[in-house]
């Protein structure tokens, strides 16, 4: 009876103690003494949680499953977080199908957070990634260590990384998160063969006691940006639960050594700053910080370098990039691209890496996952290329490294270009049947034919298109009316567009022939070209009826036709007359050049004078019987 008294009470001190860590986020004691527990047969909800939570703190994804394991055993029913923890931490172990399961749940719970909703709009995420692997071949690089080496970038053809090997300056110190040594930054030659010489530190005045990593350079290699923990001049500085965060620090190099170490303004100590990358011109940095108004555990910020050295106020990159998750390590490429990792969205497992094109108005592109073999079942991170030679560097934990983290070289084999297949199928609207050998022309978006398809058998078609692209696909089926539509191709696998063609009535053929005399536009169910009340110019949509008549006059190379423009009655009958002349002109102009003889054409405006109804002068009409008014008739003089 003592004795189980005695284990009771030691199980409570153990688990006391363990707790105590936890809280002061010394993750490895605090899994250290929640193991021993846990052999000792102590099954406790609370102490799975935080057992499972540390081991996921530490990217220790395939211990934290076991643990999560035991806690959902324990109890189905947990806070949202842990279902989305669980699902990563199972894909570490490649168990997709219950990842995805739990991430259904995860849904179920907080439909509004960004992470359910990517997965819910993204289920085939696997086939999406797999389209965009097999682009990188890659190595392990020769200066890695059994420590954590990661966070690299290139100056002056030397890598500059972050490194918890020992060394005596920080000797007997580690940091309590995991137990490991602080990291220092180091310097090696980049080597004519690849390999990398060896490391030397970079400066100790730029290395303190504490964590520093991630730098970033100046073009000129004047200025230098870096992350280190909450710490200058001999002061540790600590938040409100005595924790040293991280910062984010500015030294100049003066007289051979980095000299002038100050912390950003923008940091604090209540939050960490870390990560720095820098835009192509340098006016930007970007960061990673959880800061107040963060979306998730860490966000992507950028903030503007000012002429005079002084920076502006940080802005979040939004929800296009940022979630409820993790982001971070951002980098700039020389294409104006921002990679970064995130455990926010669908990927492989832990941090994946992801890449967005920055766009002219500052935006962002669709995100996308560079896929495999960079990005694997563990934490892949600090991804870095030279957009010339299509070399880089990248940190992960997967297996098979020598360290905890390991520097990675990589050579881009293709570039990542989101490449979808177009496909559909054509049907006969009468007898409910596929149609065989119907002429399918893919246009891009300025309507210039891209290739040309005839459907098979089964009445099917296809193209290779490139993703958030627009593009019309024109049908021309012998017997049938021209039929066409415009599509957006999304990321998305499988993007559809199938066409039912209804043949002509025989009377309506006999009615509308191609004849001299007959006005194309009615003759083959062609819309009139419409314009922008006042304008001349060709519109999309008046290109893509243009389009048709372009194909009939290609079909019929003796045809000649006469475009007569019409307008509304509105504005004076003088500038209405010039503004028909203009509208038919700029047709015969855009037939031209698409390569219509000059002259197969002639044209004349015809103002107000051939009003389609009663919508004179002082009579008040609506807006869609002006359109009728404002046309384009196509009369063929010649066959």
């Amino acid at each position: 009876m003592s004795f189980c008294f005695f284990s009771g009470m030691a199980q409570k001190a153990l688990l006391q103690k363990a707790e105590k860590q936890y809280d002061n986020y010394a993750y490895a004691d605090a899994i250290s003494i929640y193991e021993k527990l846990a052999v000792k047969g102590y099954k406790d909800e609370k102490m799975f949680q935080r057992l499972g939570n540390a081991y996921y703190f530490n990217a220790e994804l395939t211990k934290a499953v076991v643990s999560y394991d035991e806690l959902f055993f324990l109890n189905p029913k947990q806070e949202p977080e842990y279902l989305y923890r669980y699902a990563q931490s199972l894909k570490a172990v490649g168990d997709y199908a219950k990842a995805d399961k739990m991430l259904d749940e995860f849904n179920k719970k907080v439909n509004t957070d960004t992470r359910g909703i990517l997965f819910e709009n993204n289920r085939n995420y696997l086939e999406q990634i797999k389209l965009n692997s097999g682009r990188f071949e890659i190595v392990n690089t020769n200066i890695n260590t059994e420590q954590s080496d990661f966070g690299s970038t290139v100056l002056n053809n030397n890598l500059i990384f972050g490194s918890a090997r020992k060394i005596r300056k920080k000797e007997g110190k580690t940091f309590l998160w995991t137990n490991r040594a602080f990291t220092n930054l180091y310097t090696a030659a980049i080597q004519p063969d690849g390999n990398l010489g060896t490391p030397v530190l970079l400066d100790t005045d730029v290395n303190s006691k504490f964590n520093e990593s991630t730098p970033v350079f100046t073009k000129d290699g004047k200025t230098m940006y870096f992350t280190r923990n909450n710490f200058l001049d001999g002061k540790r500085g600590k938040d409100d639960k005595n924790i040293t965060l991280l910062k984010l620090y500015k030294a100049s190099f003066l007289n051979g050594k980095w000299d002038n170490i100050t912390e950003l303004p923008f940091n604090s100590d209540a939050y960490s700053t870390a990560h720095p990358a820098l835009s192509l011109d340098e006016k930007q940095l970007f960061f990673a910080s959880d800061m107040p108004g963060s979306l998730g555990q860490s966000d992507l910020y950028s903030v503007t370098i000012n002429s005079d050295g002084t920076f502006g106020k940080p802005e979040n990159l939004g929800s296009n990039i940022n979630t409820e998750g993790r982001e971070t390590f951002p980098f700039i490429s020389g294409d104006n691209e921002l990679y970064f990792a995130t455990d926010g969205r669908p990927g492989l497992g832990g941090l994946d890496i992801f890449v967005s094109k920055i766009l002219d108005n500052g935006t962002f592109d669709k995100v996308q996952n560079i896929g495999e073999p960079v990005n694997t079942k563990f934490d892949d991170f600090a991804f870095i290329i030279d957009s010339n030679t299509r070399n880089g560097y990248f940190s992960s934990n997967k297996k098979g490294g020598m360290g905890y983290d390991d520097i990675y070289k990589f050579t881009e084999t293709r570039k990542l270009v989101c490449e979808r297949t177009l496909k559909g199928t054509i049907y006969d609207g009468n007898a409910n049947t596929v149609i065989e050998n119907v002429k399918v022309v893919l246009l891009d978006e300025k309507l210039q034919v891209l290739e040309e398809v005839l459907t098979g058998k089964d009445g099917s078609y296809s193209f290779k298109v490139n993703c958030n692209k627009a593009y019309t696909v024109r049908v021309i089926g012998e017997g049938y009316p021209i039929k066409e539509n415009q599509v957006t191709i999304s990321y998305a696998v499988d993007n559809k567009l199938d066409f039912t063609l209804e043949k002509e009535k025989t009377e309506i053929k006999e009615a509308k022939p191609i004849a001299i005399g007959t006005d194309l536009a009615k003759t083959l169910n062609i819309s009139m070209i419409y314009f922008d009340l006042g304008k001349w110019n060709i519109t999309d949509k008046a290109a893509i009826e243009l389009e048709k008549i372009f194909a009939v006059m290609q079909e019929y190379p003796k045809m000649k036709i006469d475009i007569r423009s019409h307008t509304d009655s509105r504005s004076s009958v003088k500038s209405n007359m010039v503004l028909s002349d203009k509208r038919a002109k700029s047709i015969m102009a855009w037939l031209v050049k698409k390569g219509i003889s000059a002259n197969r054409l002639k044209g004349k405006g015809y103002g107000e004078s051939k009003l389609l109804n009663r919508c004179k002068d002082g009579v008040k009409c609506s807006e869609e019987e002006h359109l009728l008014n404002r046309r384009s008739e196509f009369l063929i003089i010649s066959m």
